[in-house]
């Protein structure tokens, strides 16, 4: 009998073809700015531990001394027995932080999107996304089983606006039980692999234009945009006028989870009705312990996130007198374009020989022909880091005739 997954497993190879396979290395050491990976001390070029906290020896006293107290797992999903006061304690935390009336916290970034979706939207209303969405809110509009899906052209907001005009008349009929349909704008906040900033002021003032609301996933913003690292809301001083605000917990701030931030009016909804959050165990007692320390860390000071943005300006600066290409990047995320899969896939092996860590990005990530090595500084990362990674830039970029 022929097995049915064959197909599956025939893909693997036609993947390795095409340049497509990922090769998963094995990290051996905590992160931080050099890594210990397959037994070999590499500069850590591709991590999203923007301000160098995933190896915090703070943050992991404090996980430490909560787990002595509390245990180490929650023991039950978060609506039974499993809300421990870290959670609480946590979550007004963060609401304070971000300057926002309440927020909820859930398993990870991915889980956020799809319960801020989900919760509110049915297969009758209407979610506008931006085309370079990342996939967990392109999943999340799957899983809503929405059926009015409108893509705009990235960042466009002429495009925009003509999709709000072109969704009036179905926007303005109501749904078959004779209630309003929803219209959603839905955008990342940083989008990862180009590091530009979503044009929120713009988009809020067409959502009010056309009675729409706004949400954003700030996955990449929070920790690095805005005063202190509160996130691109902040950072446009729009507090109030996004009506859901979705961050992760797991890049700038160096632990696990996701957050949606927003009216204490709609996070108790999302309390209530979100499925993931109902039927899913919550933050491990370690994990909560240590974001508390570490959001009181990024309140203390902001030299941390002074630091990466200054890292990131280096590193484009000398990138591009090298010759590279590093895109349009508007943050510190630093994506050197390279185009071919296979080609991307070569420098990252030979930037491994040169004892640089930079993983390819490439399709389904970015388009096809759009393929990349995307350099990540962080606060942890010295100028003498820095340098040695530009070095072994130079001499691969070099080698491989794209500089």
């Amino acid at each position: 009998m022929i097995d049915p997954l064959q197909p599956f497993y025939d893909q693997i190879a036609v993947m390795k073809e095409k340049g497509l396979y990922t090769n998963i290395r094995t990290v051996e050491s905590p992160q931080g700015a050099w890594l210990k990976v397959n037994g070999k001390r590499v500069l850590n070029f591709c991590s999203n531990n923007y301000l160098g906290l995933a190896g915090n020896a703070d943050l992991g006293k404090s996980a430490i001394a909560a787990i002595k107290t509390y245990g180490v797992g929650p023991g039950a999903v978060r609506v039974l027995s499993g809300t421990n006061v870290l959670h609480l304690e946590l979550e007004a935390l963060i609401a304070k932080f971000k300057r926002c009336e309440a927020a909820i916290v859930v398993q990870s970034g991915f889980i956020a999107n799809i319960i801020a979706i989900q919760s509110i939207m049915g297969k009758e209303d209407i979610v506008i996304s931006d085309e370079l969405n990342h996939a967990s809110i392109i999943d999340a509009v799957k899983i809503a089983q929405i059926a009015n899906k409108f893509i705009y052209k990235h960042n466009d907001m002429k495009d925009l606006e003509a999709k709000l005009k072109e969704i009036q008349p179905l926007a303005q009929t109501p749904r078959a039980d004779g209630s309003k349909r929803l219209v959603l704008i839905v955008t990342d906040g940083v989008f990862s692999m180009d590091g530009d900033i979503a044009k929120l002021p713009e988009i809020v003032k067409l959502a009010k234009k056309y009675g729409a609301i706004t949400m954003t996933d700030d996955a990449h913003g929070e920790g690095v945009l805005g005063s202190h690292g509160r996130g691109i809301v902040d950072h446009f001083n729009l507090h109030g006028q996004v009506d859901i605000e979705v961050g992760t917990l797991s890049k700038a701030l160096g632990v696990v989870g996701g957050v949606i931030t927003g009216k204490k009016e709609l996070i108790e909804w999302y309390r209530q009705k979100g499925r993931p959050f109902a039927f899913s165990t919550g933050l491990t007692i370690p994990d909560t312990a240590a974001l508390i320390a570490c959001i009181h860390m990024l309140m203390k000071s902001d030299a941390l996130v002074k630091k990466v943005w200054a890292n990131g300006d280096y590193l484009k600066h000398e990138f591009k007198k090298l010759g590279f290409h590093t895109g349009v990047s508007e943050t510190p995320i630093t994506p050197v374009m390279i185009g071919d899969e296979n080609l991307a896939k070569t420098f990252s092996v030979k930037l491994f020989e040169h004892n640089v860590f930079a993983t390819p990005i490439k399709f389904p990530m970015v388009a096809l022909g759009k393929a990349r090595i995307r350099v990540m500084p962080s606060a942890a990362h010295t100028k003498k880091d820095l340098d040695f990674g530009i070095s072994a830039f130079k001499a691969v970029g070099k080698e491989l005739g794209i500089i």
